[in-house]
């Protein structure tokens, strides 16, 4: 940990799995705010792989968590087990906390804050992911305690 982090400070990577794209969210656990970063786009896992690997180094996170999509009845598809079994593959390539999040309605809320914004129909489909990413991040940080360490992870 830097020197200069607070003792109870976490950096938490979030991502909204999808065979596409991939959205990605970062916050912390002192101001418990997300925000977009950005989207890994492409369907070769060596590549998103790599992408993810990058954002690691660079924001160097100790938390990671990762939507979990459902039906709107909470039951199981076929993405869960995609999305549960890219949960698995982060963590035990990067040997990090990894969490999963409900993740039900976040596209469908992310593009309505983008057209709410005025963001051009063309240009929500780029951001969609990365904001969905965020809504799921933020979504953790509100059922969270004050310690996201010892949060649902």
């Amino acid at each position: 940990m830097d020197s200069t982090a607070r003792a109870d400070e976490a950096t938490i990577l979030a991502f909204d799995f999808g065979t596409r794209r991939i959205g990605v969210a970062i916050g912390n656990s002192l101001t418990r705010i997300a925000r977009p970063l950005t989207t890994i786009e492409g369907e070769a896992s060596a590549a998103r792989f790599e992408a993810i690997a990058s954002l690691i180094d660079e924001w160097r996170p100790d938390i990671i968590i990762v939507g979990r999509p459902v039906h709107a009845d909470g039951s199981e598809h076929e993405m869960t087990a995609r999305a549960e079994r890219f949960a698995r593959q982060l963590s035990g390539r990067f040997g990090l906390k990894i969490g999963c999040v409900d993740e039900r309605f976040t596209s469908l809320a992310a593009d309505a804050e983008l057209a709410a914004a005025g963001v051009h129909r063309k240009s929500r489909k780029a951001a969609r992911d990365a904001v969905a990413a965020q809504l799921i991040l933020q979504s953790w940080f509100d059922e969270t305690d004050r310690n996201p360490i010892r949060g649902p992870a």
